[in-house]
């Protein structure tokens, strides 16, 4: 039992949970949009989120960004070089046309956690910014990459679908925040840190109610756009109505985040039923 807790931490703390739940997300935009599943993308997004999360992570506290003091850490560090040799063989595999937005949401992630200049701050320094950084990475690898990628034009339906997604992951970074309060420093300026706990709670619900309602505004609406929100919203407010402790072990790390997953099989059934 005991091997099997320290196995379950190591394939969250090493951001392996995240990178099946970014996966569903990618996933659940090819299923909404019945468009073709591209292996490659989906094995660049998947190692790369888990090498560009640890380095988010870890890579910011480490001296020089690389080296870490702690073996656990050292044991995550390896474990993210190791996934980024996959990561590198998939993006060569993936047509030339959308490198450059490969790039571009790259080049974003990494100035989340290295300054531009050495005396700068970086991006996540900077007061209220952070979760819309990460909110607009993931709108991009997992809603623009894969309509890029099929050459799909861009439409109000795929601009509602990525209004939706970022709002979605805003209300997901919602709880994380919540939970490191404690932790974070106060010039991070999160929700929690200027609204309050309660008022992000309440954030989060309406954020929700947002959610699903811009559903509704899609030309083309089907049976598996509204049922699945409809149970995530309901789950999403069940987290911020009766999530009391967030910092209880697991509640966020692993079950927040595998609301896409959920989400996804969800839509997977309706769509091969």
């Amino acid at each position: 039992m005991k091997l099997l807790k320290s196995f379950f931490d190591f394939y969250l703390n090493a951001s392996v949970h995240v990178g099946f739940s970014v996966i569903a997300l990618l996933l659940t935009t090819i299923l909404l949009l019945g468009i073709e599943f591209n292996y490659e993308l989906a094995g660049f997004i998947f190692f790369g989120t888990i090498v560009c999360y640890n380095f988010v992570k870890y890579g910011v506290e480490a001296e020089k960004y690389l080296i870490v003091s702690s073996s656990y850490h050292k044991s995550i560090q390896i474990f993210s070089f190791a996934c980024f040799v996959p990561a590198i063989y998939f993006f060569t595999l993936l047509d030339t046309q959308i490198w450059i937005s490969i790039i571009i949401l790259a080049l974003l992630s990494a100035l989340y956690a290295v300054p531009l200049l050495p005396k700068n701050k970086n991006l996540r320094s900077l007061g209220g910014l952070k979760i819309y950084i990460v909110a607009l990475v993931w709108v991009g690898f997992t809603v623009f990459l894969p309509v890029i990628g099929q050459r799909i034009p861009f439409s109000w339906d795929i601009a509602i679908l990525g209004l939706q997604r970022f709002i979605l992951v805003l209300i997901l970074l919602l709880p994380f925040e919540i939970r490191d309060i404690k932790w974070d420093n106060p010039e991070l300026k999160t929700l929690p840190q200027v609204m309050g706990i309660k008022k992000t709670k309440r954030l989060g619900i309406v954020l929700t109610a947002i959610w699903f309602l811009l559903t509704f505004l899609r030309d083309e609406l089907r049976q598996i756009e509204v049922w699945p929100r409809l149970v995530i919203a309901v789950l999403l407010n069940v987290v911020f109505l009766y999530g009391k402790n967030m910092q209880k072990s697991y509640l966020v790390s692993f079950w927040v985040e595998s609301i896409p997953i959920f989400w996804c099989g969800m839509v997977l059934l309706l769509t091969s039923g």
